[in-house]
């Protein structure tokens, strides 16, 4: 059974820093890319960043550019997420998403595999 749990979220002043983290279990997890994604009340589903299997490629909404970065450690089958400078607008539920290939890693549609999510909530 696959399981991604992801972990970090909480309530953090505008500017600060929190690192997200997605643990993965009942996959080979070498073999996949993951994403990140957020959706805040009222709003779609969006993308936010994601890596390839190897690491040897990452991918960021243009909204994060140069505040999040993400990472994985395939020995801990586990992605994070670094997430500097946060603005209020980054608030929303975060959740990691798995897949094989590589195409479109913005595409929620490509994932196969999904976590419950995260939540993170910045005040101002």
């Amino acid at each position: 059974q696959v399981q991604l749990v992801e972990s970090g979220g909480g309530l953090v002043q505008a500017g600060g820093s929190l690192r997200l983290s997605c643990a993965a279990s009942g996959l080979s997890f070498n073999y996949y890319a993951v994403g990140w994604f957020r959706q805040a009340p009222g709003k779609e589903r969006e993308f936010v960043a994601a890596i390839s299997w190897a690491s040897l490629s990452t991918y960021y909404a243009e909204s994060v550019k140069g505040r999040l970065t993400i990472s994985r450690d395939n020995a801990k089958n586990t992605v994070y997420l670094q997430m500097n400078n946060l603005k209020p607008e980054d608030a929303a539920l975060y959740y990691c998403a798995a897949r094989r290939g590589t195409s479109d890693y913005s595409a929620a549609s490509e994932y196969n595999f999904w976590g419950r999510g995260t939540q993170v909530t910045v005040s101002s």
